[in-house]
């Protein structure tokens, strides 16, 4: 069953320029008119992120001991397999498999002044549930989270569910989201230490105009080894956290795999 419970929390925002100012005027002088259950369903402004993830203005060497992939830094973890995921010829989002467990991680364009992260919980939740999946929303290690029991379909055909965590992270004109599955997803020491691969990555979300939740499109990292006659670096064996085929077919979904290409570092 899902459960939707409501993050109370606030987080300053810099104001920039008047026209942000004349805005929180006008969002003031109609506070009062607001009902609650209109106040449960607005947008809150990103929170802050004492601990990650990160945008690159934040730190200063960004790159440091991470992968690059354009739109995305992603932290190198010794004995970690990173596939790049591919949707109309274009890098869309990364994975890093850790042993049995994984972590899917792709970001989106958002506004400057509220997150986007409430909105897709809600969409994802929806999503599962209206295909007869569990889903259930808590405060985690990593903040407000989905865990799910997603309907999948197994090797042999049968229709079986798989654990799979949804965490996100609003940040500035940015948001992440990553996808935990495998033991990860439900043993908390493995969990751990996905969520600190989620919490190292860095967002390049650079300064060209994008409408909210256009992907931040990726690329290859340099190093990457690529075969020439297919293009396509040699598959590795499937791990048990890469997920099965699935029914749940939202904007989001992390279960629609295209090409994958495979770092082993």
């Amino acid at each position: 069953m899902f459960r939707r419970r409501r993050r109370n929390e606030e987080a300053d925002q810099p104001v920039d320029e008047l026209d942000d100012l004349d805005e929180l005027d006008e969002d003031e002088a109609a506070s009062d008119e607001i009902t609650d259950d209109e106040a449960m369903n607005r947008p809150l402004p990103p929170a802050p992120r004492p601990d990650g993830p990160w945008d690159e203005d934040e730190l200063d060497e960004p790159r440091e001991g991470r992968i690059d992939l354009g739109g995305l830094l992603v932290p190198a973890v010794e004995g970690m397999e990173l596939r790049v995921e591919v949707a109309n010829e274009m890098i869309i989002a990364a994975t890093v498999v850790l042993g049995d467990s994984a972590v899917q991680v792709q970001a989106f364009a958002a506004p400057r002044s509220e997150g986007l992260w409430h909105e897709i919980r809600k969409e994802i939740a929806g999503g599962i549930t209206q295909q007869g999946g569990l889903v259930d929303e808590l405060d985690g290690g990593l903040g407000w989270e989905l865990r799910a029991q997603v309907p999948v379909q197994l090797p042999d055909g049968k229709q079986g569910a798989q654990l799979v965590r949804f965490v996100g992270c609003d940040g500035p004109r940015w948001f992440l989201r990553g996808v935990i599955s495998g033991r990860a997803a439900v043993d908390p020491e493995t969990g751990a230490q996905l969520e600190q691969i989620f919490r190292d990555t860095v967002v390049v979300r650079g300064s060209d105009p994008m409408a909210p939740r256009d992907p931040i499109l990726l690329r290859l990292p340099d190093n990457a080894q690529i075969d020439p006659a297919s293009g396509v670096a040699p598959a590795a064996p499937e791990e048990a956290a890469a997920p099965p085929k699935s029914r749940y077919s939202g904007t989001l979904s992390p279960f629609q795999r295209g090409p994958e290409i495979t770092e082993v570092r």
